[in-house]
């Protein structure tokens, strides 16, 4: 007996998934996943409650399927760290394209926030299973930099935990950070050059001591 052929996925089904998503999104980067209800995403989304559950069955499946996107997002400019590239300024790229994620992508790290809070309940098997390889790679390059003088020596793991902690917060306090310092242009690009200077004087490498003299 044939299999029967999948069913191709129309436009519309695909314009509706993608402004369910988009609703979600906005619902649960301000009320969390416990505080959102399926009425408030499919209020944002401007369809009934019946037609959202046609393409999703229940609050639980979008949310893990915004988490699984946005986990794919926020490695990437991990995943790009390049083993032969020159060490400092690998790090500081990656800072870089982590502040501008920071500043495009506010929602989204304040739904992965949301999510590591409550103890990652949807998403403990993708930290344990893409994450922590990744992590361990990559703190293995950090050290190996270290070991060879390209790098300053410091604890590899504290060194990534630090860059997240410091550029995510732009994301992840937002609206704070926007009380703060309200010119939002210029306290962009303030924060990436501080937050820049920070990691640049932790990990350039102190020059060589210089060489005994042998004159007497």
């Amino acid at each position: 007996m044939e299999a029967t052929p999948a069913k191709k996925t129309s436009r519309i089904q695909t314009r509706n998934r993608r402004r369910i998503l988009e609703a979600a999104l906005e619902v649960f980067s301000q009320q969390g996943f416990r505080g959102a209800t399926l009425d408030q995403i499919a209020d944002a989304a401007g369809m009934s409650k019946p037609n959202l559950l046609y393409y999703y069955e229940s609050k639980e499946a979008i949310h893990v399927q915004l988490l699984n996107a946005l986990m794919e997002k926020w490695l990437a400019p991990l995943d790009h760290l390049d083993p032969a590239g020159e060490p400092l300024d690998e790090i500081l790229g990656y800072v870089r394209r982590k502040m501008e994620m920071s500043r495009r992508f506010p929602r989204e790290s304040r739904l992965f926030a949301n999510e590591i809070l409550q103890g990652a309940p949807r998403m403990h098997p993708h930290l344990q299973h893409r994450l922590k390889p990744l992590f361990d790679t990559k703190c293995a390059l950090l050290r190996r930099w270290m070991d060879e003088g390209r790098l300053a020596k410091a604890d590899p793991a504290q060194v990534l935990i630090s860059i997240w902690a410091l550029t995510q917060h732009y994301a992840d306090f937002d609206t704070q950070v926007r009380i703060l310092v309200p010119d939002e242009s210029a306290g962009w690009r303030a924060a990436q050059d501080h937050v820049l200077t920070v990691v640049r004087k932790l990990l350039t490498p102190a020059p060589p001591a210089p060489a005994a003299s042998t004159l007497r």
